[in-house]
């Protein structure tokens, strides 16, 4: 049996335990248990806190664990990341007070910094040649300017929301994130085996949320370019309709694509463009 550690709570929870069940893997989870077990497919999740979870995960207790790249480089723990997920996407910024001057990061050369990621901040300040003297502080990063603990601030962001909320600007973005599988090292061959069928639904479920299912009539004439629009996995699909001269195309595209592509398809004659969701994508 697998074992795998999630976040306890918080939004990269749910993420989490949303791709679970859409990989087919049932449990019943609830707010009490800290470890479940799933009724269909050889795994236990284990909920932590997410700063535990790499240590978990390396030192063998968890097979695998779902967590923010963030928090997997401030741990260490980079060689575990086994498959990127795209979800709880987020940034690691510096901010300082909405008044304060600021050019560039040079600005912040000898001053106080407030952050719960002294690693990441302490590498990205010596490759711009900065030298500050950096706070670490596990929480509430954000009131340090204003009670006189630094004179900037990195941390989290995903909105902002919170930083204007507490007069603070993002001046500069110094690493990007986003949740990871990672798995232990030296796993057994049947765990192994184990993780392969897991990306290996995973990755369908990711592919499906990328795509989407066209269906469209379309003008014989206008075949050819209709289907250099639309490739499709390998190639579309084509029935001819009841009215002569015209044709039911259906494909997949890429969902990023697709207001670009409906556009061109409309411009050279397609009509009744249905768009539909995909629940998997295997290959």
């Amino acid at each position: 049996m697998l074992r795998i550690a999630i976040q306890k709570s918080g939004r990269l929870s749910e993420d989490s335990l949303k791709l679970i069940r859409e990989c087919g893997i049932s449990f019943v989870s609830s707010s009490y248990k800290l470890k479940v077990e799933a009724s269909n497919f050889p795994l236990e999740i284990l909920y932590l806190r997410d700063d535990d979870i790499p240590g978990y995960v390396q030192d063998g207790v968890a097979d695998l664990g779902i967590v923010g790249q963030n928090v997997l480089v401030e741990a260490g723990g980079s060689a575990l990341e086994v498959e990127a997920l795209g979800f709880s996407k987020c940034r690691l910024s510096l901010a300082v007070p909405r008044g304060a001057e600021y050019n560039s990061v040079a600005d912040l050369q000898g001053k106080n910094i407030a952050t719960s990621y002294p690693r990441l901040l302490g590498d990205y300040l010596a490759g711009q040649g900065v030298q500050a003297h950096l706070h670490t502080i596990s929480g509430s990063v954000e009131i340090a300017p204003s009670i006189g603990l630094a004179e900037a601030i990195c941390d989290i962001v995903s909105s902002g929301s919170t930083l204007l909320g507490n007069g603070l600007r993002e001046v500069e973005t110094i690493f990007r994130s986003e949740a990871v599988l990672i798995a232990a090292p030296n796993l057994s061959p049947e765990k192994q085996q184990l993780l392969d069928q897991l990306r290996f639904r995973m990755q369908a479920v990711r592919r499906a949320q990328r795509s989407k299912y066209i269906v469209l009539n379309a003008p014989v004439a206008a075949l050819d370019a209709v289907k250099a629009l639309l490739p499709g996995i390998k190639s579309p699909t084509v029935t001819p309709l009841a009215e002569e001269g015209w044709v039911s195309v259906q494909s997949v595209v890429e969902e990023d694509k697709f207001w670009h592509i409906a556009g061109e398809l409309q411009a050279i004659g397609a009509e009744g463009i249905l768009v539909l969701a995909i629940e998997k994508r295997v290959g």
